[in-house]
């Protein structure tokens, strides 16, 4: 049971970003598989947005989930994106899209999504956070959030503003903890002055934690045999604050992986915390790029440059990992082929300079 929420079964989300993929589309055979599984290893909790594999993951849910198991056995959060809505008008109309696409009469949680000092205009503009109020007095929303990307200072000032928000998703892992751009441990903080529970996205970094060189891998050893993704969920699972921890699973094998590190009870003991963030140091010498795969800031390139796939090749070219360049860029745009309208720099949540950052990349592969 989750002490702060009593309705949500333990502290690990099914995060629906990242599902199991037949080429373009969902594998649905898969994913409802996997949803099986996960309510079946006592957990209920599933998040999505309308924008998540190309608005594929909230009609994914529908077909996998809430379709085939009764309502009151899963916990389903959405969230209200920003670039879908110019109007206050708009909002209302995407919200009813939104429970169409999930095939639900109301959302267990629904957070203002991808919440930043630019963005936080837009949303006071069109009346967002009245709006979502109201659609939880309708009896169409549970619990009200926002999922936030920006810095500590503006989290405080948004939360001061705010006092009706519940609950506040943060990107939270160890990599990210005292990374001026991300702020996760500063974060924290925050909620916690707030009174704020947690819901932590990106525990594993995008797949990045799960991956780790070697030297990295090697610091991990005190916790035990742990895989390194069990021992980045066992990282966020220590801090008290935190109500939820979602991974995005896109294997059976990722998730009874998750599930094996997620049935321990009890955070990390001192020694085990060091050897992270001892494996964190290893990880932060390298210098990689930090992307996660969100993807955000593919949709909207002119160029149509798969900005993920290329950081991958620079990091894995560091790593002394095979990499096929070509193969990534096929019938796509190169990385020289930036047109630099930073189109993808407004709407990283990691506040990367892609725009240089491909630079680079075209200057190593091209």
């Amino acid at each position: 049971m989750n002490t702060l929420f009593p309705e949500v079964k333990g502290r690990f989300g099914f995060g629906c970003m990242r599902l199991p993929m037949a080429g373009e589309e969902v594998d649905l055979d898969h994913f409802a598989a996997m949803t099986d599984r996960f309510l079946a290893g006592g957990f209920n909790y599933f998040d999505t947005a309308h924008g998540y594999i190309s608005e594929k993951s909230e009609t994914a849910i529908r077909a996998c989930l809430t379709s085939r198991h009764p309502r009151e056995s899963y916990i389903l959060t959405d969230k209200l994106s920003g670039n879908y809505f110019e109007t206050q008008a708009d909002i209302r109309p995407l919200f009813e899209r939104q429970l169409a696409a999930c095939g639900v009469e109301y959302f267990d949680f629904y957070l203002l999504h991808a919440m930043s000092a630019s963005r936080y205009g837009q949303y006071t503009d069109c009346r967002a956070f009245q709006i979502v109020q109201e659609l939880k007095a309708e009896g169409k929303i549970r619990h009200v959030g926002m999922s936030f990307h920006d810095t500590a200072d503006v989290l405080d000032r948004i939360l001061t503003d705010h006092p009706e928000l519940e609950v506040v998703q943060l990107q939270f892992n160890y990599l990210d903890f005292d990374d001026p751009r991300v702020q996760s441990r500063a974060c924290y903080e925050v909620c916690v002055k707030h009174n704020k529970p947690v819901i932590v996205m990106e525990p594993v970094k995008g797949g990045k934690l799960a991956d780790l060189p070697p030297a990295a891998r090697a610091e991990l050893e005190p916790l035990g045999g742990l895989s390194p993704a069990g021992a980045a969920l066992r990282f966020c699972a220590s801090f008290p604050n935190v109500c939820m921890i979602l991974s995005g699973m896109g294997s059976m094998d990722m998730m009874e992986d998750n599930l094996s590190a997620m049935s321990i009870p009890g955070p990390l003991g001192e020694e085990e915390m060091a050897a992270v963030f001892r494996a964190r140091d290893v990880l932060a010498a390298q210098k990689a790029i930090p992307c996660t795969g969100c993807r955000y800031c593919v949709d909207g390139c002119p160029a149509s440059i798969p900005i993920p796939e290329l950081f991958a090749c620079v990091n894995d070219r560091a790593q002394g990992r095979a990499v096929s360049y070509q193969a990534a860029v096929e019938g796509r745009g190169r990385a020289s082929q930036c047109v630099k309208c930073g189109k993808c720099e407004e709407i990283c949540p990691q506040h990367l300079e892609i725009r240089s950052l491909l630079a680079r990349t075209a200057q190593i592969f091209e």
